[in-house]
């Protein structure tokens, strides 16, 4: 036996608006949270990818006895690069993305001193990097030998 059309039990129109709003403003309220964390995750990757080429330096120089000879030297994977061997791949900022690589630069001294300074090619949102330089609008990162991870304005 059929039951009559009235008495089926389904969804109204209001029904389904109050959802659709409900979702909305559940999107509306996480969604800048998402994206605050996929920027925090950006610069802790940066972060990560900087002292790692660090590590590779200091490898290169216990091994040489002296860091490598560079200005402006792109972290590409070519073979010419010193540091690839001290490298298990090629560090590619996230924040950059393809085709952006890290650079570092050699410096000695009067003295003799040799430092170095690791170069991110990436923009990173300035809350993100609060934890590294408090107050900063600075958006790109950089290591230096000296003085450690820092924010700094970038090109």
């Amino acid at each position: 036996m059929k039951t009559p059309l009235a008495a089926q039990r389904g969804f109204t129109l209001i029904e389904m608006m109050v959802v659709v709003a409900i979702i909305a403003i559940l999107v509306a309220l996480l969604a800048p949270n998402f994206i605050r964390a996929r920027a925090q995750a950006q610069t802790a990757a940066c972060e990560a990818n900087l002292k790692e080429i660090a590590t590779a330096l200091e490898l290169y120089q216990t091994d040489h006895d002296a860091y490598p000879v560079a200005s402006n030297q792109s972290i590409d994977g070519n073979t010419s690069d010193p540091l690839t061997p001290y490298l298990r791949q090629v560090p590619v900022d996230p924040a950059a993305g393809r085709g952006s690589f890290y650079s570092y630069s050699v410096r000695t001294a009067a003295g003799g001193a040799t430092s170095y300074t690791i170069v991110c090619p990436g923009r990173h949102d300035a809350a993100t990097l609060q934890t590294i330089s408090p107050g900063t609008t600075n958006t790109h990162l950089q290591y230096d030998s000296g003085t450690g991870l820092s924010a700094v304005a970038g090109p």
